[in-house]
């Protein structure tokens, strides 16, 4: 046990300062730190990094500034590791809750908020959105739509995406 931790210390310069790690030190905290991160996101959950909202990207914020640190030495490292794990494990578990709670759904991830309704544009919610008419346009035509008589429905999902439903 005493042989790993003498490895540990030498090789990423545990009890160091920011300024005494080397060259190598930090390219194996950040190697080391690159794998963890990987087996973190796979405990966390497939949607995590995909369409994300709010909450999910604030997350990938904190993560990344916080496994930063553990790379560059200005937090203990695998002190800062846990403390990861910890955000990443209250974040699959306010997920897991608000799958069943709608009004924690809504607090958390927010709503989707419809701005075209059988070709008309609810300009209210699109103020209120903060989006103008030239951004719901270039939205729509990313989806193929040409006009906005086209449209049955297009609602700003939560994650911010446009999706549209097309008139038949």
């Amino acid at each position: 046990m005493d042989a790993l931790k003498d490895f540990a210390e030498t090789a990423i310069g545990l009890s160091l300062r920011p300024q005494q790690l080397n060259f190598y030190q930090i390219g194996l905290r950040a190697i080391i730190v690159y794998l963890v991160m990987i087996a973190f996101v796979r405990f966390g959950k497939k949607r995590f990094l995909g369409r994300a909202t709010a909450f999910d990207a604030i997350l990938v914020i904190v993560i990344g500034s916080t496994a930063a640190r553990a790379i560059t030495g200005n937090a203990p490292f695998f002190e800062t590791l846990f403390g990861v794990l910890v955000l990443i494990a209250m974040h699959w578990v306010i997920s897991f809750v608000a799958r069943g709670s709608p009004t924690l759904s809504e607090l958390v991830k927010g709503h989707s908020t419809v701005l075209v309704r059988d070709g008309h544009v609810n300009t209210h919610a699109l103020k209120k959105a903060h989006m103008s008419i030239d951004d719901l346009h270039e939205d729509l035509r990313q989806q193929g739509v040409d006009k906005v008589a086209e449209v049955k429905e297009a609602q700003l999902e939560r994650s911010g995406e446009l999706s549209v439903i097309k008139k038949k």
